[in-house]
């Protein structure tokens, strides 16, 4: 059975480029039948906290990323890595080292010095006929695992193609501590081969760590998984997205007011295609998605056009749904007499006009709170005949009986009391637009008249 992984470390948010991350094993595991499993990675005792934990966790159930399995958590697996590293000393894959601090900073130095790759000299390592320096007190060992000095590691990357280490680049990597606890790099493998992994799907940040990882596989005498390296996410200018400049955090997005279904179809289109298909389901993508067809290269991220993706769905979400979603936003902007049954039709009417559900609330506000129009709106459209022409409108509109209020009707109105006051149709509409909703910017507005209802219009017109 296909199993991917997706191993998020609680250090911070939940990145966007951790969600497409995940989006990807999600959906290869899906395609394959197989199972996608939530590990945490919280060995980093100092950097992680319970609240990246939980902000993980409600990332990914924000964006509707269901796992068959987890979440793991690697502190609860600190037993099991100590008897692993121990395994490894015992069979003579790893070993102790006493080397301190200042040795290794010499050893660094001298590298530098020489312009070469700096690789620990090994002087604590065993090897057939070499005598060992004298173990020094009051020193804690690190242990280090035995790289091969000879040949290549090498594997056929998923999405970069062939990729091969020298091995003599490859430092004997400490697997744990000098106080006991492991390091990263062994417990992803312990966890990767403990948990059956077949595919590991990660950022190409991690090539590096590749080699030594498919060499303590090797050593523990199990099957390697198939490695795909995911291409770095940049942002519009073609650098690193950074949460100074950029919205990183998978709650930014939110906050903005994305669907977290549009978000991932955006995010499947990073990187990857199925021909000229812009908008499709998660169902559709799981259907297309393969790793051979996902670019090596780095994408670039475009807000603009996520927006424009947004506001497709928008246009087709459930109107419910969508009154759900909004009315939060609309509380707090201090509306208090909205309900998911009077946004609806609020929402139907307007919901071509935003791409965010900000702006949604912020196009349906008018119906429940008269706003204050724009000085430039004033000088534009309001002059001394508006107030004694909208009042003599009203009079008009009052004609209408409540059973009949409808836009139907009210528009039926326009032209024949422009004619009487001999006026074209925008020195109408425009001031009754800043004096019913407060701004000049609103839907056809014989349809708002209608949706806010008689006594509402009348009321707004005549105070």
């Amino acid at each position: 059975m296909i199993r991917t992984r997706f191993a998020p470390s609680p250090t911070g948010y939940l990145h966007i480029g951790g969600v497409r991350t995940a989006l990807f094993s999600w959906a290869y595991a899906k395609k394959n039948n197989g199972n996608f499993i939530l590990r945490i990675e919280d060995t980093d005792l100092e950097r992680s906290t319970p609240e990246s934990v939980q902000a993980i966790l409600d990332g990914i159930q924000w964006v509707g990323l269901d796992y068959d399995e987890g979440p793991f958590y690697q502190t609860e697996r600190f037993a099991r890595y100590k008897e692993v590293i121990q395994n490894l000393i015992d069979s003579g894959y790893a070993y102790y080292c006493y080397c301190s601090k200042e040795e290794l900073n010499e050893m660094r130095t001298k590298a530098e010095a020489n312009k070469e790759h700096f690789v620990y000299d090994r002087r604590w390592r065993p090897e057939p006929g070499k005598t060992l320096p004298p173990i020094p007190q009051g020193i804690n060992p690190v242990v280090r695992f035995k790289m091969p000095t000879e040949g290549t590691t090498s594997w056929n990357d998923l999405v970069k193609g062939p990729i091969s280490f020298d091995n003599k680049e490859l430092d004997d990597l400490i697997i744990a501590r000098s106080d006991g606890t492991p390091t990263y790099n062994l417990c992803v493998v312990v966890d990767d081969y403990d948990m059956g992994i077949t595919h590991v799907i990660r950022g190409d940040d991690h090539v590096n760590n590749t080699p030594k990882q498919i060499n303590i596989l090797k050593a523990l005498k199990t099957d390697v998984p198939e490695y795909a390296h995911l291409p770095m996410i940049l942002n519009e200018s073609g650098s690193k997205m950074s949460k100074r400049r950029d919205a990183v955090s998978v709650v930014d997005y939110d906050k903005l007011g994305i669907l977290p279904e549009a978000l991932l179809n955006y995010l499947a289109r990073l990187g990857w295609s199925h021909q000229d298909d812009e908008i499709f389901s998660m169902t559709q993508f799981i259907e297309w998605f393969d790793l051979k067809d996902v670019n090596p290269a780095a994408s670039r991220f475009d807000m603009e056009k996520l927006l424009w993706l947004n506001g497709e769905y928008i246009k087709n979400a459930d109107l419910t749904q969508l009154a759900t979603l909004v009315l939060p936003r609309l509380q707090a902007l201090n509306i208090d007499n909205a309900t998911v049954d009077n946004l609806v039709p609020i929402l139907d009417l307007v919901r071509d006009r935003a791409n965010n559900l900000n702006d949604l609330a912020q196009e349906s506000i008018y119906f429940y709170q008269k706003q204050t129009p724009t000085e430039k709106e004033l000088k534009k459209f309001w002059n001394e005949e508006s107030k004694e022409r909208l009042l003599r409108f009203a009079d008009q509109l009052e004609t209408i009986p409540e059973s009949d209020w409808n836009a139907e009707n009210i528009h039926a109105l326009f032209e024949p009391f422009c004619e009487q006051e001999e006026i074209k149709m925008g020195k109408l509409g425009m001031p009754l637009r800043i004096q019913v909703c407060g701004t000049g910017k609103t839907p056809s507005i014989d349809e708002v008249l209608a949706l806010l209802g008689k006594e509402e219009v009348l009321k707004r017109i005549r105070e």
